[in-house]
């Protein structure tokens, strides 16, 4: 009994069936949708001005033959238009750039819209999913009732009142202020005489007109029609890229129209003087025509220059690499990045010397005018020897240095020996303010050089030095003054 294996346990009823449709159900909706959820095929939306009914599962159809549906269909944002997202099999790929997008009706009275694709031109590149075509690519159909409304009763009114302006314009004679700013053969007649008038000059323009046309046809009629269409189209292909400076366009050539409409009878002037200018330009081109020899004769002339430009270049290519090489980050580059703190160091030097430089200038004329010359003049005195002042200055000042000589610790000092007397003079107080000091001469004061003049000399800094008038080290300032009146300061000189 211990080895006998237990009884298999039957199956819930219920959760079989729960698997069986979690098994069916899957394939059941793969089997009748064709779709595999969670996923979707390649999307293309489409900005149009309004949606005309269009709505989700709407046929898209490229030449008549459905291609894919509609997804959703959505406002555009603020703006008054519909964003329609389509879903396009792999039969309708590839969508290009250039592609357009029309909604259409399928019956004559309108209703059940699809949209009418175009995929655009192979050249042009290839739209991926989730891309976007322009409201300028894509068109919505008129209504029926916008057909309708276009000639209410304002309407027609409005249209009546042109046709009897433009019929009373053929026929009115125009007013004497109009005729003064009219040209004289036209003057006095309606804008139907005018027009029979210009039936005699038909002839002459039609001939001129032709020749005109002829030559539009160019030397290769099939090429060069080809390129005009080509270029037409690559013009219009640009013009709906730029869809701003479309716009920017048109408005600018509604201001210039509008300012020749001002101007029309300065325009008029300058259209009665474009026959005499057309035919002073033949006159120019004659001339022009006439220096072409002399210009192809310089052209043949510097050939051979033109073929030894490429010589030229060559040889130029090793200089051409050395001066690359030379421009190197680790040669002039890396120097001019070296030099840069000295260059930004420099340019502050030079802005700062602009106000150290007039001192130095003014310092150097004051040496040079006054202070030099004044120490080149030799003192006339008791005491002359010849020679300059400012040598003798400088030979005061070794002789002191040589009298000062110590041998101990106190530094150098001067030592006078006045001998003493019986002449007894004050020298004033000290130069820390103590009080005053007496001396005795062997003999009496002789004076004091120069001359004390009782006051200072003045001091003016409201004039430059080299500007000041030089001292006279030997005039009458600098003559001996007597021992009696000079200051006690000069005596203790």
């Amino acid at each position: 009994m211990a080895g006998r294996r237990p009884r298999h346990r039957p199956r819930n009823p219920f959760v079989i069936g729960l698997t069986c449709l979690a098994v069916l159900l899957p394939l059941l909706y793969l089997g009748f949708t064709k779709h595999v959820p969670f996923t979707h095929g390649f999307r293309l939306a489409a900005v149009f001005e309004s949606a005309n009914s269009l709505r989700q599962g709407s046929p898209v159809r490229i030449a008549g033959v459905n291609v894919g549906k509609v997804v959703r269909v959505e406002p555009e944002g603020d703006a008054a238009a519909a964003r329609v997202v389509m879903e396009i099999d792999d039969q309708g790929l590839p969508i290009h750039a250039d592609a357009t997008a029309k909604i259409r009706p399928r019956i004559f009275l309108e209703g059940n819209f699809f949209v009418d694709l175009r995929a655009g031109t192979p050249g042009t590149p290839v739209l991926h999913d989730g891309d976007t075509l322009r409201i300028s690519q894509t068109a919505a159909p008129v209504q029926l009732d916008e057909v309708l409304t276009a000639l209410q009763s304002d309407t027609r009114q409005d249209l009546k009142d042109v046709l009897a302006a433009v019929a009373a314009a053929w026929t009115r004679r125009p007013t004497a202020a109009q005729d003064r700013a009219a040209d004289p053969a036209a003057r006095g007649q309606s804008a139907a005489a005018s027009l029979n008038d210009a039936y005699r000059d038909l002839g002459p323009a039609e001939r001129s007109t032709a020749l005109v046309n002829e030559a539009l046809l160019g030397t290769h009629p099939r090429r060069d029609l080809a390129r005009l269409l080509r270029g037409g189209a690559l013009t219009a292909a640009g013009l709906t890229r730029d869809e701003v400076q479309l716009r920017e366009l048109i408005g600018n050539f509604n201001t210039t129209a509008g300012a020749l409409a001002v101007e029309r009878a300065a325009l008029g002037a300058s259209v009665r003087e474009l026959a005499p200018t057309l035919r002073q330009a033949n006159s120019a081109l004659a001339v022009l025509d006439a220096a072409f020899p002399p210009t192809r004769a310089w052209a043949r002339e510097i050939l051979p220059g033109v073929r030894e430009t490429a010589a030229t270049i060559d040889a130029a290519r090793p200089w051409i690499r050395q001066a690359h090489a030379l421009l190197a980050p680790a040669e002039l580059q890396g120097l001019a990045r070296d030099l840069a703190p000295v260059g930004r160091d420099l340019a502050r030097l030079t802005e700062e010397s602009q106000a150290l430089l007039p001192q130095t200038t003014a310092a150097a004329r004051c040496a040079r005018d006054v202070v030099l010359p004044t120490g080149d003049v030799a003192i006339q005195d008791e005491f002359a020897t010849g020679r300059e002042n400012y040598k003798e200055f400088f030979y005061a000042l070794v002789g002191l240095a040589g009298e000062g000589q110590n041998f101990d610790g106190n530094g150098q000092y001067v030592r006078f020996q006045t001998g003493g007397g019986d002449h007894v003079i004050r020298l004033g107080r000290s130069g820390t303010g103590g009080p005053p000091q007496f001396g005795a001469l062997p003999v009496p004061q002789l004076g004091t050089r120069p001359r004390y003049p009782g006051t200072p000399s003045p001091f003016r800094t409201d004039v430059p030095c080299a500007g000041q008038q030089r001292p006279d080290l030997n005039g009458p300032a600098a003559a001996q003054g007597p021992a009696s009146t000079a200051p006690t300061r000069t005596a203790r000189r």
